[in-house]
């Protein structure tokens, strides 16, 4: 039996563990299997970017659209030299600044990179991961890995190792348990490729930031056609019960007043005018919120008929968040 016919049977004894199990990990992702890591954003599902078969594992596994490209993770500026075939200086400034960290750059291909690990583009992005539990399965399995973040197509991206587990058991071999994710929403992609450097998925890392590298850098706009980076052209995010975007505490107790039972998230000052409804109250900050949302929703999923999400569009420096959060409501939110 391959590893496809194996992924398509999902009969996996899934383990969890730490870095004792680093050098097993090496192992599954050198002979073609798949194993979830934890990087400073959520966690990844991954496998070796240049095994064609491998690959499409994590399609099978994750139940993921075939036209929407993964991440090639490396454990240096000289490791990205596999994935594409050209490096500009530009790269390599913002890696000096930002890498490791939560920054995706993307360039074009190398030869030998399959068409199938990046969603059929002749473009890859390439990300240096602040996590040593990532950068060291890199180092010890010697291979560049793919990975998209390890849930099912669709679903609340997993912070921690038991989000993964909920939706990967059975899936593959082995999760790394590296604690909860620092970050908590996946990384910032920006195209080099283009006549002006585009932002096309916001994260922690905001364009204004990059700005200070490269001078000129713009945010992508309008509808998307082709996912030139993940989280671009799908759903995603999405809790198992309604989840509904508030732009007032007084929307929010209203959406909440229809469901049987109703939580609602959101920055703490928030929280805090919506009175004597549930609350879970995210943080103070962009980075607090970004850091606990998504397992908050992965818990209040399990509790709650409805997530009611505060919508952050009058606040330009939670711009990253409510990118995932439109995309977690599907666009549905009241006044």
């Amino acid at each position: 039996m391959n590893s496809v016919e194996k992924a398509i049977d999902k009969n996996y004894d899934t383990v969890i563990g730490g870095v004792e199990l680093l050098d097993k990990a090496a192992e599954y992702i050198r002979r073609g299997e798949l194993v979830a890591f934890p990087t400073e954003t959520v966690y990844g599902l991954g496998a070796d970017a240049f095994n064609e078969e491998a690959v499409k594992c994590i399609f099978i596994a994750k139940g993921r659209p075939q036209d929407n490209p993964f991440i090639v993770h490396v454990a240096s500026p000289e490791g990205a030299a596999v994935a594409a075939s050209y490096i500009p200086d530009e790269a390599y400034r913002l890696w000096e600044k930002f890498s490791p960290g939560p920054l995706t750059v993307v360039l074009p291909k190398s030869e030998r990179m399959p068409l199938i690990t990046t969603g059929g583009l002749r473009t890859v992005g390439i990300r240096i991961p602040n996590n040593e539990i990532a950068l060291e399965l890199i180092r010890r399995s010697g291979c560049a890995i793919a990975a998209p973040s390890a849930n099912t197509s669709g679903r609340i991206s997993p912070t921690r190792a038991s989000d993964v587990y909920e939706d990967m058991r059975g899936r593959i071999p082995l999760i790394l348990d590296g604690g909860q994710t620092d970050v908590g929403i996946e990384s910032t992609v920006i195209d080099l490729t283009r006549e002006v450097p585009t932002v096309l998925r916001p994260g922690a890392i905001t364009a204004e930031m990059l700005a200070e590298v490269l001078g000129e850098v713009v945010n992508h706009k309008g509808k998307v056609v082709v996912a030139a980076a993940p989280g671009m052209k799908y759903k995603h995010y999405a809790p198992v019960v309604p989840c509904i975007g508030a732009r007032t505490p007084e929307a929010a107790v209203r959406i909440a007043s229809r469901y049987p039972s109703a939580v609602v998230m959101g920055e703490s000052a928030f929280v805090k005018a919506v009175g004597g409804v549930s609350a879970i109250d995210l943080g103070s900050s962009p980075a607090e919120c970004m850091r606990n949302v998504f397992s908050a929703m992965r818990d209040a999923e399990k509790i709650y008929s409805c997530i009611v999400l505060e919508d952050f569009s009058d606040k330009p420096e939670y711009y990253a968040l409510n990118n995932r959060l439109s995309k977690s409501t599907g666009g549905k939110t009241e006044e």
